[in-house]
């Protein structure tokens, strides 16, 4: 990503521009992304990038399958957030290929709960030829990638997650996250 400042002195005006990629930094996949014909970001209600969240404790694993759900209460339109501790690397190599993954049967099991997006700490849930991807795009659940500072929900136990994405007619953008908490 490329951000640029111009200073227009005549006028007193400052304004930026933006050259970037949109699977850069935390962003959301929408299923065109990997899905023919599939909807872009901007066709989903706001609705869809607001949900009751569930933080999954997921450090020192390789693999997240669907034991990591089971003592979760996971309702409809919920969302679900995997918490590896990989974005501590995000400017190092291994980030980018040591990565934790998500299981089929993991993906499999957000599909039969219905719920509107899964996001992670790391660069992808999968790896190619990234069958996840294919799995939760095409229910039209979305994905959120490189998630920051899940670590500070470890003790909430009921939060709200807002993922609201630049509205672009794209097949992802980046997207602010945040957490509220819940009484």
């Amino acid at each position: 990503a490329k951000l640029e400042e111009h200073i227009d002195t005549e006028n007193n005006i400052v304004h930026f521009r933006l050259d970037t990629g949109m699977h850069i930094g935390t962003h959301m996949d929408a299923p065109l992304h990997m899905i023919p014909n599939g909807k872009k970001l901007s066709e989903f209600p706001v609705e869809k990038f607001i949900a009751k969240g569930h933080l999954i404790d997921a450090r020192g694993v390789a693999k997240i399958g669907t034991e990591h759900l089971n003592d979760k209460a996971i309702s409809v339109g919920d969302c679900v957030l995997v918490y590896t501790g990989f974005d501590q690397r995000f400017h190092d190599h291994s980030f980018y290929s040591d990565y934790p993954v998500i299981t089929e049967d993991f993906a499999r099991r957000l599909v039969e709960l219905d719920i509107k997006f899964v996001g992670m700490d790391t660069c992808s849930p999968d790896k190619a030829p990234y069958k996840v991807h294919r799995i939760l795009l095409g229910a039209e659940i979305l994905i959120v990638e490189s998630i920051r500072n899940l670590s500070k929900l470890l003790d909430i136990k009921t939060f709200e997650v807002i993922a609201l994405p630049a509205k672009f007619e794209a097949e992802a953008a980046p997207v602010r996250v945040v957490a509220r908490c819940l009484p």
